[in-house]
């Protein structure tokens, strides 16, 4: 198998045998026995070129797969071995981060103290490869098809607004009375201004509107706190003010998807340990500390 992916990948018998160490007449054995034992040709041959046969195609297809996961059984089995140290950049969301992720950080250096970490708090989309990342922190849908996602934890999303805004503009009692709501609409959700809800009565999606749009989590908090609007935010964010009274949540009959915490990163291929156990530090405890 492997002498295989090293033909197609390299574009000739005499390329894998370089590679692999091999006699071009042994590479050319190899292939020659597989053929056989799987009794199907899975290169075409001639004097200038090769190529996969359709067999050969859908072969070499799961060959790449089956590799890489055994390269990354064995990157594992390193890993175990390696102990955790250097800089680990990791990019973050800013109110989150800021909430919960200090002592986590704190009690992960503790017990790892060779590990430095550059932490780059931001709540756009940071490009892992084009800005040389170990690894980020998102929360939101499931990250983009490309990166490798491990869900950390996953938390409650809700409506709330201030008593004195609710005094004034009322309570909504269905999601159509979003309508007639000033929203604060946090500028990188992926619904935009369509806030879907599901009920007794269904799933409901209700296109909203209000005086302001932010990037940042913590202005909008304090705007719904201060009356200006109603607000869409994970339990992370307001379960103090809600503890406290200054935020009141409403539509509680209804329920929205509940929002993931991942780390992501770009490649399980050769994960060192300081990002392996970085994940496995959150994993662990980040669940309990926003159930509290």
């Amino acid at each position: 198998m492997r002498v295989f992916a090293a033909v197609v990948d390299g574009g000739s018998f005499a390329a894998a045998a370089e590679r692999l160490g091999l006699s071009r007449a042994m590479a050319s054995k190899y292939i020659a026995h597989l053929e056989e034992h799987l009794g199907t040709r899975l290169l075409h041959r001639t004097t200038r070129r090769l190529g996969l046969t359709e067999s050969g195609a859908a072969y070499h297809e799961r060959c790449t797969q089956i590799l890489a996961e055994i390269a990354e059984a064995e990157a594992s089995a390193v890993n175990l071995t390696v102990k955790p140290q250097g800089l680990l950049r990791v990019a973050m969301p800013v109110s989150f981060s800021v909430r919960h992720l200090g002592p986590l950080i704190s009690g992960y250096l503790a017990k790892y103290p060779e590990v430095r970490i550059d932490a780059t708090l931001s709540d756009r989309r940071v490009d892992l490869i084009e800005e040389g990342m170990d690894l980020a922190l998102r929360a939101g849908p499931s990250p983009e098809p490309g990166l490798i996602a491990h869900r950390l934890a996953t938390d409650r999303v809700v409506f709330c607004a201030s008593p004195d805004y609710l005094r004034r503009h009322g309570v909504p009692a269905s999601p159509a009375d979003l309508q007639r709501h000033n929203c604060l609409l946090y500028s990188y959700s992926s619904s935009g201004s369509e806030w879907t809800l599901r009920g007794a009565d269904g799933e409901q999606t209700v296109k909203v509107g209000g005086t302001v749009r932010a990037n940042n989590g913590d202005m909008l908090l304090q705007l719904a706190a201060d009356g200006v609007g109603l607000l869409r935010q994970p339990r992370f964010l307001v379960g103090d003010e809600l503890r406290a009274g200054r935020l009141v949540e409403v539509l509680q009959h209804y329920t929205l998807d509940p929002i993931g915490i991942y780390a992501v990163y770009p490649s399980r291929k050769h994960l060192s340990a300081k990002i392996r156990t970085f994940v496995d530090h959150l994993a662990e405890h980040l669940p309990a500390r926003l159930a509290g």
